[in-house]
C-alpha cells in the first residue's frame, strides 16, 4: 500500500527495528494493510483527496483521509499484541461518497447533532438551515464538514493536522469559520482529537467526531454484548423527532442508567418512550463533571470478545451514545463484511443537541475574538 508522506516514516521505523534484530511490529490488520491509497486519490471540488497512515509508539495504527477528515481504520493491540481494527469504514473514496451511512469516521460540523426545525436565532437574526433529517438539521447539513475536503499537514508519524475554512453562508450558517483539528496517536494507545475554531461574525459551533466503533473488530455482528459505563445521572430526553424537550430526565431505574458497568443489550428492548423515539439508544447523556473545562473521564466501554477497553475523556459537558440503530446490513465494509443492525456504536463528545434554541443549555455561540476549543481522547487498553 502507498500512503502519502507518513508511510515513509513507517518504513523507517520498521527498518530500524529490523536492523536492531527486533521483530517487525504488526500495526495494521490484513484488511487495513490491503487498502490502496490510489482508491482515495481523486480531486473533489478542486482539491486533492489522499490517504495517510499514522503509527503510535504504543502499537496503534490509523488510516485517515482528508475527505471529511475521516478515520478509515483504527487498529489497536489486543491482549496478545495482535491488531484489531475497531472502526467501521470503506476501502475507497467512492463508497464514502455513495453509501447511505454518510458519517462513518468523519469530523462533524459546523453543528454536531440536531437543531430543531433547522432554525435558530442569534443577535436578533433568525437563520434557516438546510433540513436534512426530516424537519430538523443534522450534523451541519447535507454538505457539512463530513463532506468537505480538508487541508492537511502531516505533523509527525503519529500526528496529523486538518484545517478547513468554512465560508459565511456555508449550509446557511453565518460567519467565516476557521477550523483546525488534530488527530494524535499517543504513546499510551490513545487517540487524542483536538479542535479549535474562530469566527469573524457571531455564529454557533459544536464540533464532534463520528467514528462507528466495534471493539470486537470491524465487521463483528453486534455491540449489544459490549459493557458500557457513563458517568452521568441524567439525559436530555427527546421528542419523537429526536429534539431535546429542554428537560432533564434522571436515569436511575431506567434503561438509560449506565452509571455502573452494564451490558448494552440488556435493556435495549425495554418498554420506554425514549427508546421507542430513538429506535434504541440515540441520546445525549449529561456528563457528571468534576470541573468546567478540564479533560476528564466520562465513559468507558469494553468488548468481552477481545477484552479491548475504550475510555472516553473530554472537556465537553455532553456525550451522545448512538447504538447503530439505523445500520441495515446493506453497507459492506473494507474487509468485505456487512454492517448489520446494531453492529457499531458512536460516543460523540459535544455540547447538547439543539442548544441554540435552549437558553439554559451550555452555550454554543461563538463570537469574534473568542476561540472554540474541544478535546476528546479515546483511550485504548486491554482488560486483564
Amino acid at each position: 500500500m502507498k500512503y502519502r508522506l507518513s508511510h515513509i516514516m513507517i518504513i523507517a521505523l520498521v527498518v530500524s527495528l529490523v536492523a536492531c534484530g527486533e521483530k517487525k511490529p504488526q500495526v495494521f490488520t490484513e484488511a487495513a494493510e490491503a487498502i490502496e491509497a490510489e482508491a482515495f486519490q481523486k480531486t473533489l471540488d478542486g482539491k486533492q483527496v489522499d490517504l495517510y497512515a499514522l503509527v503510535g509508539e504504543g502499537g496503534a495504527g490509523m488510516l485517515v483521509t482528508n475527505y471529511g477528515a475521516r478515520i478509515v481504520a483504527l487498529c489497536v493491540p489486543d491482549a496478545n499484541g495482535n491488531p484489531v481494527d475497531v472502526v467501521l469504514g470503506y476501502n475507497n473514496l467512492d463508497d464514502y461518497k455513495a453509501m447511505r451511512e454518510a458519517y462513518l469516521g468523519a469530523a462533524i460540523g459546523r453543528f454536531g447533532n440536531r437543531i430543531g426545525g433547522g432554525k435558530f436565532s442569534l443577535e436578533g437574526v433568525e437563520y434557516q438551515l438546510i433540513q436534512n433529517d426530516g424537519q430538523n438539521s443534522l450534523h451541519g447539513g447535507p454538505s457539512g464538514y463530513h463532506d468537505k475536503v480538508w487541508d492537511v499537514t502531516v505533523v509527525d508519524q503519529n500526528k496529523i493536522l486538518f484545517t478547513y475554512s468554512s465560508p459565511d453562508g456555508d449550509q446557511n450558517y453565518p460567519g467565516n469559520l476557521e477550523v483546525s483539528m488534530t488527530y494524535e496517536l499517543t504513546a499510551e494507545n490513545g487517540l487524542r482529537i483536538e479542535y479549535t475554531a474562530t469566527t469573524d461574525q457571531a455564529t454557533i459551533c459544536n464540533l464532534t467526531h463520528h467514528s462507528y466503533f466495534n471493539l470486537s473488530g470491524e465487521g463483528a455482528a453486534t455491540i449489544n454484548d459490549h459493557v458500557l459505563t457513563i458517568k452521568s445521572d441524567s439525559i436530555t430526553p427527546v421528542d419523537n423527532t429526536l429534539i431535546p424537550t429542554g428537560e432533564m430526565m434522571a436515569v436511575a431505574e431506567t434503561p438509560f442508567d449506565f452509571s455502573v458497568p452494564t451490558v448494552i443489550g440488556d435493556r435495549i428492548d425495554a418498554e420506554h418512550e425514549q427508546l421507542s423515539f430513538g429506535n434504541g439508544y440515540d441520546h445525549n447523556w449529561v456528563i457528571s463533571r468534576e470541573s468546567l473545562s478540564e479533560v476528564e473521564w466520562g465513559a468507558s466501554v469494553y468488548s468481552p470478545v477481545t477484552n479491548i477497553q475504550m475510555d472516553i475523556l473530554t472537556d465537553q459537558p455532553g456525550l451522545q451514545f448512538y447504538g447503530g440503530n439505523f445500520l441495515t446490513g446493506k453497507e459492506v465494509g473494507k474487509a468485505g463484511k456487512a454492517y448489520p443492525y446494531r453492529s457499531a456504536f458512536c460516543l460523540e463528545t459535544q455540547r447538547y443537541p439543539d442548544s441554540p434554541n435552549k437558553a439554559h443549555f451550555p452555550s454554543t455561540t461563538l463570537l469574534p475574538g473568542d476561540t472554540y476549543k474541544h478535546v476528546c481522547v479515546y483511550q485504548f487498553s486491554v482488560r486483564k
